[in-house]
């Protein structure tokens, strides 16, 4: 669900006041291109330095989904962008993030950006999902999609980020940052690696190179292979519908690319 984007500047002033309280006198304001699951998304030049600020209006659906994201921001491994700040007032919900200067990565075959997602993921895989944070079950995201009597193959403790889209990996200073925590999820550690071969899929890789690099993973090569096996109809399960949702050419090769992992995990088991 998009929403209009309004620029810093249209903000209440009262608000603009509490952001300066935060960040020093902010001298320029430049509107961030990309998505629109923001209602701001701006880069403030400030007197404590760079500033990404993004907000939606507290009475929108996904004020919800940025609450999570304030709330496991603090879990997240050192290659996500540090939250300063997290204000609620004025009918607004905003987050104060470190600037990353970065690109979205490049998942090609032999692209270089390939090693330094991989240590992103490697270092995420090795942390437990927050206790005390209200994020969505594995079993409960994949409930609908995950064939009968496999649903338990889901479960874990495991911090997940689900959603290995390019645009949501940044490449700078010679590393990969992992943006946009909106579905951070608990689970079986071995779904990332899942979520990012069929990405690489969508990029080039045949599907059984898309495998090796999940491969690459302990999680994923210790897996039973029942699980990997409930993952591919899950997945493909799931992009069909939203290709049936949305007729976008990209939905639908999407929901292809996932019937071929999906087949190639069968016939593997």
């Amino acid at each position: 669900m998009s929403m209009s984007r309004i620029a810093f500047e249209q903000l209440p002033a009262d608000i603009r006041q509490a952001v300066a309280a935060k960040t020093g006198a902010v001298h320029q304001a430049v509107a961030a291109p990309g998505g629109m699951n923001s209602g701001i998304a701006s880069v403030l030049d400030t007197d404590s330095g760079a500033v990404f600020v993004k907000g939606i209006p507290a009475d929108h659906p996904q004020v919800r989904a940025q609450h999570r994201e304030a709330a496991v921001a603090s879990h997240l491994p050192s290659s996500c962008p540090r939250l300063f700040w997290h204000l609620e007032l004025g009918g607004w919900s905003l987050l104060g993030y470190e600037v990353v200067e970065g690109r979205h990565a490049d998942y090609a075959p032999a692209s270089p950006d390939l090693p330094l997602v991989e240590a992103a993921l490697a270092e995420l895989q090795g942390l437990t999902a927050p206790a005390d944070v209200d994020i969505k079950q594995a079993v409960d995201r994949w409930a609908e999609y995950a064939p009968p009597g496999t649903l338990q193959h889901f479960d874990g403790d495991a911090l997940l980020h689900t959603d290995f889209a390019p645009d949501n990996v940044l490449i700078a200073g010679g590393r990969a940052r992992l943006i946009d925590w909106a579905w951070p999820t608990r689970g079986a550690a071995w779904i990332d690696p899942g979520a990012l071969a069929l990405r690489l899929i969508e990029a080039g890789h045949p599907v059984g190179a898309a495998m090796e690099f999940a491969n690459h993973f302990p999680s994923w090569r210790d897996a039973a292979p029942e699980a990997l096996t409930a993952f591919g109809a899950a997945t493909a399960s799931l992009w069909r519908e939203i290709a049936e949702q949305d007729h976008a050419p990209w939905k639908r090769a999407m929901a292809e690319q996932a019937t071929s992992l999906a087949h190639a995990l069968d016939t593997r088991l």
